[in-house]
């Protein structure tokens, strides 16, 4: 991850457009794979979460002007690919005329078939246990389970309290651990 004086650097020749090109290539070397694994964990599959993050740069190349520093720039980022991917399931969802639990259901249920997902039963049975949760909770136990993002970064990504991302991982916790006793 970047040093907050490498991402001024970066947004300042971004939002002046001084040396545009080299500025974004080294944003995306520098974010590209923690918000690849961030949009991951949420799409669940490897050519959607492609996509997703490619729409993601693009808006960030395109709305980087309007970033006015107020939060740490890898939040912002994140920010934008959180609902990047939101939106993307939803419109998957809505195409393949799916509930939104059915959807999550459906994108876990695929992940036995991808390729490119590494994970055992083990983690297959959590992937299944967190389709479950509600939306704010799954969001929460991602990126502090997967990511290890400190709450106050969190509640910064997602626009709430500490607390509310503090009893959102405690819930989903009690919640994912009881599925898989039950499993």
């Amino acid at each position: 991850m970047a040093t907050q004086e490498e991402d001024d650097k970066i947004v300042e020749q971004l939002q002046q457009g001084e040396h545009k090109e080299e500025a974004f290539s080294k944003l995306v070397a520098l974010y590209k794979e923690r918000l690849y694994w961030h949009i991951r964990h949420i799409v669940k599959n490897h050519e959607d979460a492609n996509d997703v993050l490619q729409n993601t740069f693009i808006k960030i190349f395109r709305y980087i002007k309007n970033f006015k520093g107020n939060s740490k720039l890898y939040s912002w980022m994140y920010r934008i690919a959180t609902n990047e991917s939101i939106t993307f399931i939803n419109k998957k969802a809505k195409q393949l005329q799916l509930s939104s639990q059915e959807m999550q259901d459906y994108l876990v249920d695929n992940l036995e078939s991808d390729v490119y997902f590494e994970g055992d039963k083990i983690q297959l049975a959590l992937h299944k246990a967190l389709a479950t949760l509600p939306e704010k909770q799954r969001q929460v136990f991602n990126m502090k389970y997967f990511q290890d993002l400190k709450y106050k970064e969190i509640a910064e990504i997602l626009e709430v309290s500490e607390g509310a991302c503090k009893s959102n991982y405690h819930h989903a916790s009690k919640k994912i651990e009881e599925y898989l006793k039950q499993g």
